[in-house]
């Protein structure tokens, strides 16, 4: 692609860059559920009010989820109970779920159902814009456009238990006279009673909830053919949904679902997407 930061030293140029494609299909709005704060001070749930279930998608999501009771003859009410208690709400969230079989590669049909916060404007704002979500897709390019910035919210891949040399890259010294005692061991611990220790010690690595910071979205495309390599992606198989191209590594391990946020700390804030020149296509699979 045609490096278009400014402040790099390769600005205006063709530049390779790794990428790491997400499929993302659209997720489904479930329910609208309402915040306030109650008689001990503390932030709660004051209502919950849920889609019909009888249509579309979502009553085929009604199928994949048996756990899940909505009586839709209490809804009328409950819309009722947020109108008349909007100047209490503190704010509004949406109920969404992922529509996993979209995704035969994933080999799983049970959704995954997240809150997602509604911004901006008044709470009565916020009520309308979440009812017209309720029982319909909504597809990423809704919410992002290509060329920002982006967190990606996800859990690491999982490496088990690991030593201090692995886990935390300490030195590992020579083996001479000064501390022949042992190698790859942490030494003294200090005190214990009552404070913290700080010494790098052994212990679970890897599959850790995380951040990443500022990854930048290259592409949003639906033409599936213009980044699936020949024999498909290994360990995943072939894209056939809408996609994001992400600039560099991806926290996780393949399947393993992301969350996307705006940035809460851009690092810059790109007009436009940059120029792509060439995709290779060639099989991965040697």
């Amino acid at each position: 692609m045609i490096d278009d930061k400014p402040t790099s030293p390769n600005y205006g140029k063709e530049v390779y860059t790794p990428v790491t494609i997400v499929e993302s299909p659209p997720i489904l709005g479930l329910a609208l559920r309402a915040y306030h704060i109650d008689s001990k001070g503390e932030l709660s749930v004051l209502v919950d009010y849920w889609a019909n279930f009888e249509e579309g998608s979502l009553k085929y999501l009604k199928r994949k989820i048996t756990s899940l009771k909505v009586d839709s003859s209490k809804m009328k009410e409950k819309l009722d109970l947020i109108q008349k208690n909007l100047n209490n709400i503190t704010y509004m969230r949406l109920l969404v779920s992922t529509q996993p079989w979209l995704v035969p590669s994933l080999g799983k049909k049970r959704p995954e159902i997240v809150e997602i916060q509604i911004g901006g404007g008044s709470i009565q704002d916020q009520l309308n814009y979440g009812l017209s979500l309720l029982g319909k897709q909504i597809p990423v390019r809704d919410v992002f456009r290509e060329g920002q910035l982006t967190d990606i919210i996800g859990v690491t891949k999982g490496k088990g238990f690991q030593g201090v040399i692995k886990r935390y890259s300490v030195v590992e010294f020579p083996r001479w006279h000064k501390h022949r005692k042992g190698s790859r061991k942490i030494g003294a611990r200090g005190p214990s009673i009552s404070t913290p220790s700080y010494v790098p010690q052994p212990g679970q690595l890897g599959f850790h909830r995380r951040t990443e910071y500022n990854k930048r979205i290259i592409k949003i495309g639906d033409n599936v053919n213009e980044i699936n390599p020949a024999g498909g992606i290994v360990n995943y198989g072939l894209v056939k949904n809408t996609y994001l191209v992400i600039e560099g590594s991806v926290l996780g391990s393949r399947k393993r679902p992301l969350f996307l946020r705006y940035p809460i700390r851009p690092s810059w804030s790109p007009e436009s997407a940059p120029k792509i020149t060439y995709v290779n296509l060639a099989s991965q699979q040697g």
